[in-house]
């Protein structure tokens, strides 16, 4: 609880009024458990979305005024995300809650609308089955059991087209002739710090360099808003081990001092101010960063593997007439490109693991399910000279250093584990289906006693594992073997396997 007092407020001395929205991110006490319809909602979510069981997310919204008879000078005050709470108090908090508690399970692939304080929020959860990019679904759901059709007079239904989605131009525009290191270095899991004036600002920072390297997950840990009184103050600052692979976004100018062997630092100024500069030049020296008042830039001792592609630089830069362009127009730009970035470093992975993979044939209903041979990073290089990233990117460089980079970072073994949980779980599901489509009878016969309840115990198993989705047809066969198996046993066993 202390902890989360200290990151609802600015952790630096700003006179800035008005209200401010940040969030931030902290680790939980214990491993969270998911419950079933959790897990459903796991499964069947994109890698960036699964849920964090090792964290707390907090979303601030705090108001700053001056008040001659506050002893600061000021009147300040933070709470949750809510309308009107600071017109209305708890009761616009209770109402906020009660539209909440109203709200269907977030399904992935499904549009819903979600009522909270007088309007109507229309939202799509993402599903691992959509291309990168999707966003339309025909499906609408409200809060209901029934469908409600888009066209539905809904009043102030406000479409959000996903709650991930940051003014990243607005925040790396100050570093745009570095876009291509900052990109590396979140690809490779490197310790970063953001330093900004406000924890809006650090805080957006933070979730557009974890979007650059969408649709990969960023595995490593990061902190949109970190103060001096969080629990890994020390860790984080300590001089006697290098600094682990997170981002950190600060605001205290304390912090400009403490950091100062950190390799990496990211200054940034207000992120809606169209009119930065975009040729700051990135400098090796951080012993002269003391102050949060230095020249927005990326300050790094890292020298790039890749080259910059200049290109989206001066099309996000030159506009006809200058300022034209929309921010909106600008932030899909950018998302565009860094997308189409990391699926080109991606593929010749996604490639490779499917050599990985058992042959058809070697997948059998009765036995045990095939697994994946080891990645083999050496095997993997010896193929890039004819399934590299260069059939899909025109960017220049060494692709092999920066994989050899990759595999010694967080990044890599998050993704291993999550695409191997995936195969697994297809080939899981391959077997099931030929499990309920084999022959039973032929199967069983001259089997011995012990063999059948083996196999009634592996075709429950088979049923009530959740993290496979088995469509009903499949299910049904399933059972229908099951009830067959068991009919076929002498009838005080038939008793005792009912009861197992």
């Amino acid at each position: 609880k202390r902890n989360i007092c200290y990151l609802s407020f600015p952790d630096s001395n700003s006179a800035a009024m008005g209200d401010t929205e940040f969030h931030f991110r902290i680790r939980s006490d214990r491993r969270l458990e998911l419950d079933s319809s959790e897990i459903l909602v796991d499964r069947d979510s994109p890698a960036v979305l699964k849920p964090d069981i090792a964290h707390y997310y907090g979303f601030v919204y705090f108001r700053q005024e001056k008040d001659s008879t506050s002893k600061r000078g000021y009147m300040q005050k933070n709470k949750s995300v809510a309308s009107g709470f600071f017109e209305h108090g708890m009761v616009s908090i209770e109402s906020s809650c009660h539209d909440i508690d109203q709200w269907r399970l977030p399904i992935p692939g499904r549009t819903l609308q979600l009522p909270i304080s007088g309007k109507v929020l229309q939202i799509r959860i993402p599903s691992k089955k959509d291309k990168p990019g999707a966003v339309s679904s025909p499906e609408v759901y409200g809060v209901s059991n029934q469908e409600i059709p888009v066209k539905q007079s809904i009043p102030a239904v406000t479409i959000v087209s996903s709650i991930h989605d940051v003014d990243s131009f607005g925040c790396l525009q100050p570093v745009l002739p570095h876009l291509n290191v900052l990109w590396e270095l979140v690809l490779i899991g490197e310790p970063i710090v953001v330093m900004a004036s406000t924890p809006d600002i650090c805080a957006t920072t933070v979730q557009a360099l974890i979007n650059m390297i969408k649709p990969l997950k960023y595995a490593s840990d990061f902190r949109p808003y970190f103060t001096i009184h969080d629990n890994e103050f020390k860790e984080y600052t300590t001089k006697t081990q290098a600094p682990p692979s997170i981002i950190l976004g600060v605001t205290n100018p304390y912090f400009a001092k403490t950091l100062q062997h950190w390799p990496h630092v990211l200054v940034v100024d207000n992120c809606s101010n169209p009119g930065q500069s975009s040729t700051i030049k990135r400098t090796k020296n951080l012993k002269g960063l003391t102050t949060l008042d230095t020249t927005p830039g990326l300050y790094t001792k890292y020298l790039p593997i890749m080259k910059k592609d200049k290109f989206i630089i001066r099309k996000l830069v030159k506009q006809v007439p200058p300022g034209t362009r929309p921010q909106e127009a600008q932030n899909a730009m950018l998302t565009r490109h860094f997308l189409e970035q990391t699926q080109s470093f991606i593929i010749p992975l996604e490639r490779y693991i499917t050599t990985l993979m058992p042959l058809q044939k070697n997948i059998s209903p009765w036995k045990s399910t095939p697994t994946l041979k080891p990645f083999d990073p050496d095997e993997f290089m010896r193929s890039l000279s004819k399934a590299g990233p260069q059939l899909t990117s025109d960017i220049k460089g060494n692709w092999e250093n920066l994989y050899r980079k990759f595999f010694k970072s967080p990044n890599f073994d998050g993704w291993l584990r999550n695409r191997t949980a995936e195969i697994v779980e297809a080939l899981q599901l391959r077997q099931i289906e030929m499990m309920g489509t084999a022959d039973i009878t032929t199967y069983i016969k001259g089997k011995a006693e012990v063999e059948i309840v083996d196999l009634i115990l592996r075709l429950r198993e088979k049923l009530s594992n959740s993290n496979v989705s088995i469509n009903e047809v499949t299910r049904r066969r399933l059972s229908d073997h099951l009830t067959f198996v068991i009919s076929i046993v002498p009838p005080d066993l038939q008793g005792i396997l009912k009861n197992v």
